[in-house]
């Protein structure tokens, strides 16, 4: 008998399905947006049943694409964005809409706790920085603006974790999503009372669902949600990961000398470690999903969704995705040689890690510059940022032999040689074009016994499809560029402030 796994994987607003078999094989993708609320300034949220069912029909869709006997998928598990917040009360009902990590709703509570030196008392415990996205500046929020929401609530759950609890009608909430959600003591791996005491949400530990790891199994497919997803009723499920761990391992992130990238929506670099790494300067430390291990990462809203902007706002015309458009933006970028030009693009059209009032910019336009010069500019620019933040990580340990990415820009064999002459280390390129999914997946292969263990799940289901060697003749160009780059941060950083809309 064939064995099939799925992953699914809840981003802010796609949700997905894949169905894989056990030597990595993608079988079967399906994914559904869903519609993102913002009813107020800082307020970016989503109905939670639409969401649920966005994840019903991408399950439904995989098992019929994949032409395959639900009783052959021996088993299942759920990553998805870290952060925000999806509180459920006692009849397993929403008690308020789920809220996406992009909210900035409580942005005054971080910037108090970082000025009467909260952060500097937690940090121990927590090893990551807080930002308005995160549970815990969402529950003093509620708690102050909204108690009624908090009084109904019987669950806090990340966005996975309910997901989760719809397939199974079991609370628990998953020990790597869990670590970076400063709701939860990272060093001792446990709640902790007198953490939350310094945050004034104390009385919500309670409300925290048990802990379990990634590849425990936390519950089995319920006969109301085999009837909707047509999943077999008694399916395992996984505690499943969160989606840094999940692009993590399904790189292959397995070893410590590795490292990764996932150049998508997000930049998100990391590596694991058998020790942790505390430091105030670092965007966060968290538990691996591999147990004795901790990723450390770097991470801003500043990848490959500029391009996507542009493409969008410049390049579509009105029409419909085409699935020609991204050859030709490879093809104008092609077109223009690394030292043809300086345009400096910054790629903080999203959000940034340098200031929080930055603005993305184009530096350095002349009237004979074209389309192609803005693309490179963009595509550099997103390679930049990557390296801003892997020179974080490497104060802090060896510079790898090679690095593993994935996301969107991975796509592109020319932005990937970018980012190869830009940080002049190889790049390994996987196969899978579902990271979380894949994560997930072996995380439920690993739970339901059917790999041993992380390695040789990651051994069996991940595949470097090709390696991009540096261009050693590009190294000083880029690195004059990357030193414009910064530069040009330092120069525009007064100016922010005054453009504040």
């Amino acid at each position: 008998m064939e064995k099939y796994l799925i992953g699914i994987d809840n981003g802010g607003t796609m949700s997905k399905a894949a169905l894989y078999d056990l030597h990595g094989n993608e079988i079967a993708v399906s994914g559904y947006k869903t519609e993102t609320m913002m009813p107020k300034p800082g307020f970016t949220e989503r109905n939670m049943e639409e969401m649920w069912q966005a994840n019903v029909k991408s399950i439904k869709d995989v098992i019929s694409i994949g032409k395959v006997d639900p009783k052959n998928i021996v088993g299942i598990a759920t990553t998805g964005h870290g952060n925000g917040m999806y509180l459920v009360d006692h009849n397993g009902n929403p008690a308020y809409n789920g809220i996406i990590s992009t909210d900035t709703r409580a942005k005054n509570y971080v910037e108090k706790w970082y000025s009467d030196t909260t952060f500097e008392k937690v940090l121990l415990k927590t090893m990551q920085s807080i930002w308005a996205g995160q549970p815990v500046p969402l529950l003093a929020w509620f708690k102050d603006n909204n108690p009624e929401v908090l009084e109904k609530t019987k669950w806090i759950f990340m966005c996975k974790d309910y997901i989760r609890y719809r397939l199974t009608n079991k609370a628990y909430a998953e020990i790597t999503d869990m670590s970076g959600t400063n709701l939860m003591n990272v060093r001792d791996v446990k709640y902790d009372k007198d953490l939350l005491k310094e945050f004034g949400i104390e009385e919500v530990i309670d409300k925290l669902a048990p802990l379990k790891y990634s590849s425990e199994i936390c519950g089995y497919v319920t006969k109301e949600a085999a009837k909707e997803t047509g999943l077999v009723e008694g399916t395992p499920v996984a505690g499943g990961l969160f989606d840094i761990d999940a692009s993590a391992i399904a790189t292959g992130l397995t070893e410590e000398e590795k490292l990764c990238m996932v150049a998508g929506t997000w930049s998100i670099n990391e590596y694991i470690s058998k020790e942790p790494v505390i430091s105030k300067d670092l965007f966060m430390t968290s538990i691996y999903c591999m147990k004795g291990y901790w990723l450390t990462t770097e991470a801003s809203p500043t990848s490959a969704s500029n391009l996507e902007w542009f493409v969008t706002e410049f390049m579509k015309d009105g029409k419909s995705d085409s699935t020609n458009i991204y050859e030709e933006t490879n093809n104008l970028v092609n077109s223009v040689s690394p030292g043809e030009s300086n345009i400096i693009f910054l790629p903080f059209l999203y959000g940034t890690n340098v200031d929080a009032n930055a603005k993305a910019s184009f530096i350095g336009l002349s009237g004979w510059h074209t389309k192609a010069h803005l693309l490179r500019a963009i595509y550099e620019g997103v390679a930049f940022c990557h390296r801003a933040h892997v020179d974080k990580l490497l104060k802090y340990r060896e510079k790898p032999k090679a690095i593993r990415i994935a996301g969107g820009a991975a796509k592109s064999k020319v932005w990937v040689q970018i980012f190869a002459d830009v940080l002049q280390t190889p790049i390994e390129v996987t196969t899978s074009t579902e990271l979380g999914a894949l994560g997930a997946a072996i995380c439920a292969g690993i739970a339901t016994k059917n790999f041993e263990s992380y390695e040789s799940a990651s051994n069996s289901m991940v595949n470097v499809a090709y390696t991009c060697y540096p261009n050693k003749d590009n190294k000083d160009i880029y690195d004059k560029k990357y030193n414009l780059y910064k530069k040009s941060i330092n120069i525009l950083s007064p100016l922010w402030d005054e453009l504040q809309e």
